[in-house]
């Protein structure tokens, strides 16, 4: 990772953010040794709340777990900052010595490093509002149960961790990108995601018999052959639709057709059009599919995330904070994922952008997240910081100024 050549508005963050760099390491891996699943971050929220309070701030933990700090003036427009700090329920792998205390639970997508990120920014920008150089006030949100749907971000935003926020910006670990390196895309740069579940009931009988029964299990397989067909051509293909089953389930004997069986999946669109529309094409596609097999259908479509769709004024914003503290070339174009993501919907609310945080150590391994043998080189913790810092500075211009 190279340094940029400090300036005058980058100098105090990037010495701030230099002399808290082994905290924030540790902190890190303190929360990735004791990861939570989602709604049940009360460790973790309080591991940042009372960092917060040792900086002379003032925390607010959100019922259940969850945090809101705001830093600088009170009055006036703020400019957000949010990390998301649920772990998923997976099996740490990673090998190291801060490996998940808790088995079957894992920071498998970086979000303890997100949470160090914030942290670490809201840390420098209280030392710059002391010093009096924050014009405009910051908000952090520490927000909980992103990786379930509904996610966290709806419960701050119900909480009024939106009020008065005028944008809001935030980074996640991508782990084909080099350390020192920010990925931004204006426009959308995550998909549309629900979850979907068909399960079906019939007859059922011997399996020597087929033609007397209504056969579940044929009639799955015509479901998660023929629905994700039916999709590409009743949606626009630009849309870019995707549903993938993840789990199947029906019958336990070689020679008996059950009653019953289950198919679950995710719906990605790439298009906020097309995610409108996809519940209706889906429901009718799976009723089409099984009505002349004798089978009855009941079809759960959990609506998830829309696009998070990158605001142009921000994501500016954000490259620029980049180039600034990070280095001339440190900016990429990404491309837009069929991941989704719950920062979607403060986006629904307020302008603002999310970029991809480079954690990969340069010709080294690239990890993919949601596994659990996932490593992150820990310079992205200062780099994600300064970048954030700076964004927020920059973000928030002149007290007078307007977004």
């Amino acid at each position: 990772m190279r340094p940029a050549p400090a300036t005058p508005g980058t100098a105090r963050l990037t010495a701030t953010l230099a002399s808290l760099r082994d905290e924030l390491v540790a902190i890190r891996r303190d929360i990735h040794a004791h990861p939570e699943l989602a709604r049940t971050e009360e460790r973790t929220s309080r591991v940042v709340a009372d960092r917060l309070r040792q900086a002379g701030l003032s925390p607010r933990l959100l019922p259940g777990s969850g945090v809101l700090c705001d830093i600088g003036p009170v009055s006036g427009r703020r400019i957000g900052l949010r990390a998301d700090i649920d772990a998923l329920p997976v099996n740490d792998t990673c090998g190291l010595p801060w490996s998940s205390t808790h088995r079957g639970i894992a920071h498998a997508c970086g979000h303890d490093v997100h949470t160090a990120v914030v942290l670490g920014a809201g840390l420098a920008l209280a030392e710059l509002a002391e010093a009096g150089g924050l014009a405009t006030g910051v908000r952090l949100i520490f927000q909980p149960a992103e990786e379930v749907q509904p996610g966290g971000s709806l419960d701050v935003i119900a909480q009024g961790g939106l009020d008065g926020v005028a944008r809001i910006f935030g980074v996640h670990c991508d782990p084909k990108v080099d350390v020192g390196q920010v990925g931004t895309r204006i426009g959308p740069i995550t998909s549309a995601s629900d979850e979907v579940q068909v399960t079906l009931t019939g007859a059922g009988g011997h399996t020597s018999r087929p033609h007397l029964t209504g056969d579940v299990v044929f009639a799955l397989g015509q479901v998660i052959t023929q629905v994700p067909a039916i999709l590409g051509r009743r949606l626009d293909p630009r849309s870019g639709v995707n549903l993938t089953w993840g789990a199947v389930a029906a019958g336990t004997a070689h020679n008996a057709i059950p009653s019953t069986g289950t198919v679950k999946g995710t719906l990605r669109c790439l298009d906020v059009r097309a995610w409108q529309k996809a519940s209706e094409v889906f429901h009718s596609a799976v009723e089409q599919v099984v009505g002349p097999l004798g089978v009855e259908a009941e079809i759960v479509h959990h609506r998830g995330v829309p696009p998070v769709e990158n605001d142009e004024r921000s994501t500016g914003i954000l490259e620029a904070a980049a180039r600034d503290v990070l280095g001339a070339e440190s900016v990429l174009l990404t491309e837009q994922s069929l991941g989704g993501e719950d920062f979607a919907w403060y986006l629904t609310k307020v302008p603002g952008a999310m970029a991809r945080l480079g954690t990969r150590t340069p010709g080294g391994v690239t990890y993919d997240i949601h596994q659990g043998d996932l490593r992150v080189d820990e310079r992205a913790i200062e780099a994600g910081a300064l970048l954030l810092a700076r964004t927020a500075v920059l973000a928030g211009g002149p007290a007078h100024a307007q977004p």
